[in-house]
């Protein structure tokens, strides 16, 4: 975006007094203007015809390092209209830069930069400008020192060797060559073994080796002196030095140093008792005292009238005084002192802190000024000491000439009635001893007309509500005004809305759609008038709907974050969904695998890591605005295994406290520990569950089973799952102990008459406490004998033989090892083995409740003859005849079981109009006992089943023929048909009317029904009826012809007279195979539809009692006090499945028979479900029972 000018308010000057004064050998410069006209300071568009600025450059110094391979890149930048051009100086000649061949003229990046290669940079060190330059003037840098150190060497010289008296002070001179900071110097042998240095020797600022004073031990020959800088070493030549001794040789070194003479403390550097320091503010302050004498003298840093500066260090064994950054305030004068016992030197440093020049307050870079006014620029600098100012002009001296108004007053420059050729570049450059400032200040002197740079027609967006600037930027001379109107009306825009600012700029705040309109710009100045028309569009915010929610989710699923928005229709090129985790843009890649998807708007994280969480920002936006949502996706895992888990012994060895650190829950609480164990006898490497702790807890206290070598762990477990097991404890060995417990689920079976076996869940291994396991097993009858018969073994299973009869007896079982017994055991009882019943049921009594179903009730044997756990009763029926065919004996078995002691039951299943005999035993696990004496009974007559077929022919206009077939079963003696027919309304299929009619005779199997309604619908409805009642019907419909059907009817019977030929042969063959079936399914035997043995399916009592639901009948609900077991054709046949229901008030469905168990439901000895009774039969319904009563045996 381009800069907007500013307006700065500057008045004319006209000089009222100049006065000058020298104080304190400085100079002091006191102007007094006073100020009238008016000037602009400002940022000229690029687009106007401007002076050249130096918008970057090279800043100096530059070092070239003479072992770096770069080369040195000098820049220089300016902008201006027209283009500047360049041109250097080197050391204030011309320069022109070379244009190395290697390097391409696209790399440089402008014209005004140049590169030197660094094989010959020597010739190259010099201070460097550049100017930059167009048709209304020149602009300049400051100097660009370029400084190319020469390769440091020491000098070849032989060195004569240094003879010194022992006792007496000596320096070795290293004299280290020039070169480049930082520098260090190090002393060493030849061997490259360092020079041992403390208070009596030690380096010196400037390179040489200092001594108090000389030992006999500081004689050698190889002396080195090597200089380090930075990447180069050189080394002098290597120096001898020579101690001659004041005492005999053969005395120890001690002895010769205690016999030195003292002497009084002198300096080895610095030299005199004064030396001053000038130092740049900012810069790095060292004072240095090296002393000789003997003793080795002390060093003592003061400075006069006040302390030591606080950020002073002491160095080099206190002989280096160093200040890092030296201020003002450290100014003054510095003494040290070197004493010993024999005396004391001094010397005084007088440190002086200087500045170099800085700008109080920078001139304005460029200034636009109206012809005739005055122009004033100021260059106000500070520094020490005062710096000297110097004016130019495009890079010439400009100086004072007051006979053409053009004035240079020190850091002032005045160009009064100025004119447009005093438009330039002018330079103020202030400089002292220690460097120099240089400001370019661009001058223009012009009158211009207003020049909008702004696009007219320039379209602008904003969202609603928001603010909105729109441009106008103007460049004129004097300074343009600035209106604006909307939609072309003449008078400008008013309301605390619209602002115009002070770069011409329109501002609306909180935008409305009634905004969006074309606004006019006008500038006006006294050279002229332009405008221009901005467009404004006023767009619907963008806002989420539905953004993501904080979630929850397990590793390793999918997590999904919604993020659907709204926007303006005019924005949708530019909408896009941009998703953030914790402030970082998430990627999406087509290319590589990711586990991000996108896709409308919703973000899918596949398989969660616990590196996902965090906050995700979804945010919807448009090249306008931009809405978002946060969103803290928690990420849910299985806990961190428990750290640090430790045994500490409590009072029993066999009691421990186990204890541990609990690792990260990963957000969810751990609800609770796990502590497993491991043991090395039994199951070695095997690991089990030991015991559960709470989630709040982190210690457990164990009881432990004797005689196991132990190793512990601990997992912990949350809503997501278990964690990974802790590292295993060390072993923990527990002593061996008697057991803790005895056997449990105690178990008395009698398998056979006469004996008892008694069966125990022994001890596990480890809950044995120690070797020698064995059991010892007590028994004796209950309530009859006081001693315990007792056996010692070491399986889990003891057999009592020789007893009587399903007897009860006490057994307790205690176990013990080599170590001592168990606990007390507790008593359980059992019995002994069980045999077959020995009486049979007495006073049977059979009372027929309907066609179907008969109850039967009995006396209980006597307990004593049951010999066993009394499991219930089977009852057995044996159907002899049928009543329709007396002559044919049937033998059809069936029976049933039913659990538990009980008196009576309700028998279901049986076939009306029929002789039965029945009998009932008992029965225990061991089998049945013998059967009661049969009791002879006859079930009464029902209603026939439903006609198999019924079918109509031979429609007439007002009748038409019924055929249909007798039923299957007749249930008794078969008097004749009932039928109802109903006149139906084919539009509504209402019933209009309803009639009845009765026809006798059994044999009858069609009729001709007359005085119908031609060309209506009938509803025909057949029922077969026996002595007892009338069967289910059978519905068919059938319609009767109009008198025209009946006509074309006799003209077509001469060709239809084969098709019911046809169809009358039809209905014959079909009455013979009923006929046929008939006969079959009443000659006795097995009930029709019972399947084959081996294939009755078994029913669940909950679908009985649906059936009975869905067949409800009040003389079986009546009967819900007895049940029924099992249901066969023989004592010796499986059950077989099959289902009848009776309708009708007094029916029973054989389906819901669980009703009628006071068990709730059939079970076998076992206890298990048996299979519902066979025997299939169609639907029927009977009246109450005729001349049959109940029959007593």
């Amino acid at each position: 975006m381009l800069v907007f000018f500013n307006t700065f308010l500057y008045n004319s000057v006209s000089i009222d007094q100049w006065r000058v004064m020298r104080l304190a050998g400085s100079f002091q410069l006191v102007l007094l203007l006073v100020l009238s006209s008016k000037a602009t300071g400002l940022n000229i568009p690029i687009e106007v015809e401007q002076l050249p600025t130096i918008i970057s450059h090279t800043s100096g110094p530059v070092i070239a390092l003479p072992y770096d391979n770069d080369n040195i890149t000098i820049r220089c930048e300016a902008r201006g209209n027209p283009p500047p051009e360049y041109r250097w100086t080197k050391d204030d000649l011309g320069f022109i830069p070379p244009k190395p061949t290697t390097i391409k003229s696209e790399q440089l990046d402008t014209d005004g930069t140049f590169v030197l290669q660094n094989k010959s940079l020597g010739r190259f060190q010099g201070k460097y400008r550049c100017y930059a330059s167009n048709k209304l003037g020149t602009a300049m840098t400051e100097a660009i020192e370029l400084i190319v150190p020469i390769m440091p060497k020491f000098p070849k010289e032989k060195i004569e060797p240094i003879i010194v008296q022992e006792g007496e002070p000596f320096v070795l001179k290293c004299n280290p060559p020039e070169g480049f900071s930082p520098r260090k110097i190090h002393w060493m042998s030849i061997g490259l073994q360092h020079i041992e240095q403390d208070e009596r020797v030690s380096t010196g600022t400037d390179g040489s080796l200092y001594f108090s004073h000389a030992l006999q031990k500081d004689s050698r020959q190889d002396y080195c002196c090597f200089a380090d800088f930075r990447r180069i070493i050189v080394q002098k030549t290597a120096m001898a030095v020579e101690v001659i001794p004041r005492t005999p040789e053969y005395e120890s070194a001690a002895d010769r140093v205690a016999t030195l003479p003292v002497r009084t403390p002198s300096l080895l550097l610095p030299s005199g008792v004064q030396t001053e320091r000038v130092l740049v503010k900012g810069a790095q302050l060292q004072l240095e005292c090296i002393p000789g004498g003997f003793p080795t003298p002390t060093i003592e840093w003061m400075k006069m009238g006040e302390d030591l500066p606080t950020q002073a260090n002491l160095d080099n064994f206190g002989k280096l005084l160093t200040i890092a950054a030296i201020e003002e305030s450290d100014g003054g004068t510095y003494s040290c002192l070197a004493k010993n016992p024999a005396g004391q030197a001094i010397h005084y440093f007088d440190v002086i802190v200087e500045e170099p020049p800085q700008w109080l307050k920078e001139p304005p870079e460029s200034q636009l000024n109206v012809i005739g006014s005055d122009v004033h620029v100021k260059c106000s600098v500070s520094g020490s000491p005062q710096p000297d100012i110097v004016w130019r002009k495009n890079g010439h001296i400009f100086e004072d000439d007051p006979l053409n108004n053009k004035r240079v007053l020190d850091d002032t420059l005045i160009l009064h009635n100025a004119l447009p050729e005093d438009s330039g570049v002018y330079q103020c450059e202030a400089s002292n001893r220690h460097g120099g400032v240089l400001a370019n200040i661009n001058i223009m002197v012009m009158n211009l007309a207003p020049l909008i740079l702004t696009k007219d027609y320039q379209e602008y967006a904003v969202i609603r509500s928001q603010n909105i600037s729109m441009n106008c930027r103007v460049f004129g001379s004097p300074l343009p005004t600035i209106s604006w109107a909307k939609d072309e009306t003449p008078e400008a825009i008013e309301g605390e809305r619209f602002i115009t600012l002070h770069d011409g700029s329109l501002q609306i705040s909180s935008t409305e759609k009634e905004d969006s309109a074309e606004y006019v710009c006008v500038a006006d100045n006294s050279e002229g008038k332009s405008s221009i028309t901005a467009v404004l569009a006023v767009k619907e915010p963008t806002q989420i709907v539905n953004g993501p929610q904080d979630m929850q989710v397990i590793s390793g699923t999918t997590a999904h974050l919604t993020c659907q928005a709204q926007y303006d229709e005019s924005l949708k090129d530019s909408f896009q969904t941009v998703w953030i985790k914790d402030g970082e843009k998430i990627q999406f890649s087509l290319e590589e695998p990711s586990r991000y998807f996108l896709s409308d708007g919703m973000l899918q994280i596949m398989n969660v890591k616990l590196s996902d969480e965090g906050i995700y920002t979804c945010m919807a936006m448009t090249r306008l605005d931009v809405d978002n949502v946060n969103a803290l996706l928690t990420v849910l895992d299985v806990p961190d295994a428990p750290q640090n888990v430790l045994i500490t012994k409590l009072n029993n060895p066999r009691n421990i406290s186990l204890s541990w650190i609990p690792g990260s829950d990963h957000n969810s609480s751990v609800i609770e520990f796990i502590v497993e164990y491991e043991e090395s006898q039994w199951e070695p490497g095997k690991w089990k569950e030991l015991h559960k702790v709470p989630g709040n807890q982190a210690t457990v206290e164990l009881a432990l089973h004797g005689h196991l070598n132990y190793q512990f762990r601990v997992y912990a477990v949350n809503a997501v799952g278990p964690g990974p097991p802790s590292e295993p404890t060390e072993r923990y060995k527990t002593p061996p102990a008697a057991p803790d417990r005895n056997p449990e689920n105690i178990k008395i079976h009698g398998h056979v008459p006469h004996q008892m076996d008694i069966g125990w869940e022994p001890l596990l291994p480890v809950e044995q406490n120690g070797p020698g396991l064995e059991y010892k097993v007590s028994y004796r009858k209950l309530d009859v004998d006081d001693t315990w018969s007792e056996n010692l073994v070491k399986r889990h299973s003891f057999v009592v033989s020789n007893t009587s009869t399903y007897i009860p007896y006490e057994i307790k079982i205690r176990s013990r090892n080599s170590h001592g017994w168990g606990p007390e055991p507790k008593i359980v009882t059992g019995y002994s083995g069980e045999d077959v019943p020995t009486a049979a049921p007495r006073d049977i009594a059979v009372e027929v409740m309907n066609t179907t179903v008969l109850r039967v009730s009995w006396n209980p044997v006597p307990p004593a003859t049951v010999r066993g756990h009394l499991r219930g009763y089977h009852v057995h029926w044996l159907r002899k005849r049928n009543f329709l065919n007396p002559d044919k004996i049937l033998d059809e078995h069936q029976s049933l079981s039913f659990p538990g002691k009980r008196t009576h039951a309700i028998v279901p299943g049986l076939e009306p109009f029929s002789e039965y005999t029945l009998t009932v035993n008992v029965f225990n696990k061991k089998g049945n006992g013998p059967s009661s004496d049969p009791v002879t009974f006859n079930t009464p007559e029902g209603v026939p089943e439903q006609v198999p077929i019924l079918t109509t022919s031979n429609a007439r206009k007002d009748s038409v023929l019924l055929v249909w077939g007798p039923p299957l079963v007749a249930n008794g003696v078969l008097t004749g048909y009932h039928l109802q027919y109903h006149l139906i309304n084919e539009t509504t299929m209402e019933v209009l009317a309803t009639r009845e009619l009765n026809i006798s005779g059994a044999d009858t199997t069609h009729w001709q029904l007359k005085g119908l309604e031609e060309g209506s619908l009938y509803l025909f409805h057949l029922s077969a009826c026996t002595r007892v009642g009338c069967g289910p019907p059978l519905a068919q419909e059938s319609s009767t012809v109009t008198p025209a059907r009946v006509a074309g009817n006799q003209r077509s019977s001469s060709t239809r007279g084969w098709f019911i030929g046809t169809m009358c042969a039809v209905a014959l063959l079909t009455l013979v195979v009923l006929t046929v079936c008939f006969m079959r399914r009443n000659k006795g035997g097995k009930y029709a539809g019972t399947p084959p043995p081996g294939q009755q399916e078994m029913l669940a009592m909950d679908k009985v009692k649906e059936k009975e639901d869905r067949h409800p009948d009040e003389e079986s609900q009546a009967m819900n006090d007895d049940a029924f077991c099992e249901y066969s054709d023989s004592d010796e046949k499986p059950l077989r499945g099959g289902s009848c229901s009776l309708n009708g008030d007094d029916a029973v469905s054989r389906d819901s028979l669980v009703d009628y168990a006071d068990g709730g439901g059939e079970f076998s000895e076992d206890g298990s479900f048996i299979g519902e009774y066979s025997g299939h039969k169609g639907e029927g319904s009977v009246g109450e029972p005729n001349g049959f009563g109940p029959v007593t045996a």
